[in-house]
């Protein structure tokens, strides 16, 4: 299930494609564990025949229900949430059976923090929360995988994109300059 390239732009790169961190991923595993030992336990515990059998059969039966719901969902919502930086916006999309999905421009994008509990910093994860301009306003992106990290580069991707859509100093003193001696204005290379 990995992200569709389809959805980027012709000059857009992915910079950074990140799932939420492992550790969403603990309890389902348990929970996997737990219900084969219980079906184990039921198999050896349990005497052969009759009550014994219809014992293991409703032990597995509910074991696989929890493996369904405890362990197999958990790890499909965790697969298919995405946190996508490209050089151009931050893209976030989840949703198993339906499909959600928002795009922050870069340049939109007005400050973001990080957060950290001490077992997050112990397995190297945390919270990012990026405030952007507009309707929605804030973003909370949970169990991000060394949040550090991305914290950084998304303050790098937002400060290149603000250094490609402005003028420099020598480039507005040009524009100046060509203005004063009535110059026709030059195209700017991007």
């Amino acid at each position: 299930m990995a992200f569709p390239d389809d959805v980027l732009t012709a000059d857009e790169h992915v910079v950074l494609h990140l799932h939420p961190h492992w550790k969403a991923l603990i309890r389902p595993v348990l929970i996997v564990v737990l219900a084969v030992a219980a079906v184990v336990a039921g198999l050896v515990l349990l005497p052969d025949g009759g009550a014994g059998t219809i014992g293991v059969y409703v032990i597995a039966a509910v074991g696989l229900v929890l493996v369904l719901w405890l362990s197999l969902w958990p790890f499909l919502v965790w697969k298919t949430t995405h946190y996508l930086f490209t050089n151009e916006r931050v893209l976030l999309q989840t949703g198993v059976l339906s499909r959600d999905r928002r795009d922050i421009p870069l340049g939109r994008i007005n400050d973001h923090s990080m957060n950290q509990h001490f077992v997050e910093r112990m397995l190297g994860c945390g919270t990012l929360t990026i405030e952007s301009a507009g309707e929605r306003g804030q973003s909370v992106l949970t169990d991000i995988p060394r949040v550090e990290k991305v914290q950084t580069t998304l303050y790098e991707l937002v400060e290149a994109n603000h250094d490609k859509h402005s003028l420099g100093d020598d480039e507005m003193r040009d524009i100046l300059e060509d203005m004063r001696d009535g110059k026709p204005l030059r195209q700017q290379p991007r």
